[in-house]
């Protein structure tokens, strides 16, 4: 018989706010969910890295490395694309694959053309 106290409307506010603050305190990192690197046998824990790391769900070791085995292929994390590449997407050692990289080029050599 409480229920009968408030209008539908306040109960559907006061379910609402609940909903908000539980979708909040996830957000906040709350969540209780281990996140964990992307690479193939990788455990690395990433609720305690960087943003940048677990937004991108790499540890930072993976993120630096020359090669990792993901989905069983052999590729290379991309500092332009924050994404990982095949490794023949890369010249010799860079971290950044072909394509950003010549957009990147591109983008200077215009600017010295101007000035």
């Amino acid at each position: 018989m409480e229920r009968d106290k408030y209008s539908e409307d306040e109960v559907e506010e006061d379910e609402d706010s609940k909903m908000e603050e539980t979708s909040s305190k996830r957000m906040e990192g709350g969540s209780s969910q281990q996140r964990s690197c992307q690479v193939d046998f990788c455990s690395t824990n990433l609720n305690y890295a960087k943003p940048y790391h677990r937004r991108h769900k790499v540890c930072e070791f993976h993120a630096k490395a020359a090669s990792v085995v993901l989905q069983g292929l052999e590729q290379r994390f991309c500092q332009q694309c924050s994404r990982f590449h095949a490794l023949s997407e890369f010249d010799d050692s860079k971290r950044s694959c072909r394509r950003r990289l010549a957009g990147h080029n591109e983008r200077r050599r215009k600017s010295t053309y101007e000035s």
